[in-house]
Order: C-alpha cells, then structure tokens, then sequence
C-alpha cells in the first residue's frame, strides 16, 4: 500500500509538471488518461485497448491528442529532459543511439525498407535517433527525432500528406544526434561524459562537437578506423595488435544481469593537437580496445577524450555505459508502449513517443527515488624502438611527433 501510494504522488507530480503545456482542461485530462495506459497492464497499447482502459467509448479523443490539438510536443520533451536531470543527478553519461520501428505500408513518415537492430535485418520500418541520460541512480530517454530518408524529403508531396515540415529537410542520423547532443548540453543537462556506438563514434565531425562542447566522450569505432600522425598511420586494430601484452589490464565496465562485466582493457594517450589543445590541454584524447576473456578474438575498439586526471577504469565505464540506452529502448517498448502506436503523420510519431518518454521517465524517477534511499541508509565501505607504443608515467601512449621540422603546428587526427 505504501509503495502504491507513492507511485501514484509521483505520477502526480508528473503531470502536475507537464499541465502547462495543455492549454485547455479536456486536453490536460485526456494526457493523464493516456499517460495512466502507457503504464497500465494494457496487453496492446494501441488507441482501441488505452481508451477502453481509460473508460472512453472510442479512440476519437486520443487521436485528437496525437494528431491535431494544439500544444508544444518540444516544450514536453523539455520537461521529460529536465524531469530525468533532476531525479538522476549530475555528472551522468549522455547516451546516442537509434531503434527501429517495424511498419507495414508506406505512408507513415519516414517509413522505408532500411536496416534497424531491431529486427537485425533491412525491414520495412521507421527509425528514431535517440538520446538517453544515465547515471548511478539509473537512466531515461531524453530526447528523439525521426530520421527522414532521402526517399521522403526529396517528395515534398509525400511529406506534406504526412505532414512533414515543408522546412525539415534531409538529415543524417550523425545530424540528428549532433542536434540533440547540443541541445541537451545548452539547456543544462548536467550531463560529464556521451557515448554512443561506432555508426556515431566514426564520424569525425561528432567527435569534434563534443570536443568544441567540452564535454569528455568514449565512442566505439570500427576495427578499419584509421588513427593518423606525422609518425605513420595505423589501422586500429593493427594498432592494436602491436601493443604490448603488459599494455592491457582487466577492469569491469559496469555490473550486468550477472555481475560485473569484466574485460581486458588495453589504451594508448594520443599526442596532443596544438591547434585544438593549446599549450596546456585540459583533456587527453586514447586509443581504447576491450577483449573478452572467452573469447579473446573478440575486440572493440574506442576512441575517447577525456580529462587529463582521467583513469583508464573510468573510460572503461563510461563504455560499458553505451548499453543503458538499450535496456531504456527494451522498458520503454516493453512497458510504456513506445513502439505500439499506430499514427502516420509526422506530428503524430513525436507526440506518442515523447508521451511515451514521459511514462518511461515516470518509473525511472520512482526508481531513482528508491535508490538514493537506499544508498542513504547504507554505510559505505619496455617496447621496441621501432614501435608507437611508449610507456611514460605509469600509462601507455602513442609516441609521435606534433610538429613539422620547421616547427610549424600540425594536425594530427583520428
């Protein structure tokens, strides 16, 4: 009975939070209606099965919330943002990813035969890029957008029966990620570190926003990812493989469903970029493979920046984080219904799934709650000449020049 009562209070707070973004009282009623069914034992929550648990005699009411009310679906994204800030706390990892949302036909908006994870295959689907917060005391969906193919805004007529912005035009996922990153990042979410995986962590340009941000990141790249210098170049893997067996150190990522997930970690400083860093950087930018145990095969491959008091076992976890943004994608399906709607238009797909995001937030901030009250109870208790790899300060770098012989300033990129 207590824990009922306190799940309804904070529900309440939830939409006593968010009221103002309804203007009018009929709409303000049917969001908590539709909010309560997202997190109801509802088998398929879809229009018919949220209205007959929410008493109502037909869908009409919650299509019209979706589809043609008026109200500000960015201002509740801001509000779920700020929401998850302020029960998770400071100093968490900003995470980017995307999932799929299998469709049939091809008039809901952005819809189209593309790979998404979901199905691990090309499927006929839509995609969102999304952005998620974590932190010790858990994690929640932030941010989204819908990623439209070249297929959907080069037909403005196919947009506009969708109702698609005539100003919304193309945009890669890495567009769409930096957007979100750099909104999230001016509206205050206290956020210290991002990740994301190697369809993000690739793209040069997203790893210098975060940088021009100043914000630290560990971003997984491909085993092709090339690591420059005026010393050579190096694919990562071959990188790598060159690295002394003392270079890699076993360090856990994280607690999983089985305890703590524990790796072999091998990472390398790069040298310094004078143009980006100055004469006294603040950040260092790594190399960073993790091996499994089992498996030894099996190697991913990182590149992070990060401060330059720093430790490998904190850039470890920062990666092992990457995989709190699927767990939110699985509760937010599995319980709130995020991928169980069935509007078409663009307006549509933002307002359900940010409604969604809200239902998720919900159960993130009540188990935030619980842990921080549970927490407050408790007391607390030599390589070759010939090779890049350089040992200096207890830490392996990749020992290279960072100048021209003429001692001009050169740019040395990964």
């Amino acid at each position: 009975m207590v824990e009922a009562q306190g799940w309804a209070a904070e529900l309440e707070s939830v939409f006593a939070r968010v009221a103002g973004r309804f203007s009018r009282a009929d709409l303000r009623w049917r969001m908590r209606d539709y909010l309560r069914g997202l997190l109801a034992p509802v088998a398929r929550k879809n229009g018919w099965q949220l209205a007959e648990y929410a008493g109502h005699r037909t869908p009409d009411g919650f299509q019209r919330l979706l589809n043609s009310s008026v109200w500000d679906v960015d201002a509740l994204r801001d509000d779920v943002r700020d929401y998850v800030a302020d029960k998770l706390g400071p100093g968490g990892v900003l995470i980017i990813d995307d999932t799929g949302f299998i469709k049939k036909g091809s008039t809901s908006a952005g819809v189209g035969r593309q790979y998404t994870g979901t199905s691990g295959k090309i499927d006929n689907c839509q995609i969102g890029v999304f952005a998620a917060y974590a932190t010790e005391l858990g994690r929640a969906l932030v941010d989204r957008e819908l990623y439209l193919p070249k297929s959907w805004t080069g037909d403005r007529e196919r947009c506009g029966a969708a109702k698609i912005p005539d100003e919304r035009e193309f945009a890669t996922k890495g567009e769409l990620a930096k957007a979100m990153v750099t909104r999230c990042l001016a509206a205050g979410l206290p956020a210290s570190w991002v990740t994301a995986d190697e369809a993000y962590g690739q793209e040069w340009k997203f790893r210098r926003l975060l940088e021009e941000l100043g914000v630290g990141y560990v971003v997984a790249v491909p085993k092709s990812q090339q690591v420059k210098s005026l010393a050579g170049f190096w694919r990562i893997d071959e990188l790598i493989t060159g690295a002394p067996e003392d270079a890699w150190q076993r360090l856990s990522c994280g607690d999983g469903a089985k305890g703590p997930r524990v790796y072999d970690w091998a990472s390398a400083r790069l040298p310094s970029i004078g143009f980006f860093d100055g004469d006294e950087p603040t950040h260092h930018r790594w190399v960073l493979a993790r091996r499994s145990l089992t498996r030894p095969q099996e190697i991913a491959y990182y590149f992070a920046y990060a401060p330059v008091t720093c430790t490998i076992a904190e850039l470890a976890r920062v990666a092992g984080t990457r995989w709190a943004i699927e767990e939110c994608f699985q509760a937010a399906k599995n319980e709130c219904g995020l991928d169980q709607y069935e509007v078409r238009r663009y307006v549509g797909w933002y307002r359900h799934i940010t409604l969604a995001m809200l239902a998720h937030a919900s159960l993130a901030g009540l188990a935030a709650d619980e842990t921080a009250k549970g927490a407050a109870e408790t007391t607390p208790t030599a390589a070759s000449s010939l090779s890049p790899w350089q040992r200096s300060d207890g830490s392996w770098s990749i020992s290279c020049p960072t100048t021209e012989p003429t001692g001009h300033l050169h740019e040395i990129t990964h």
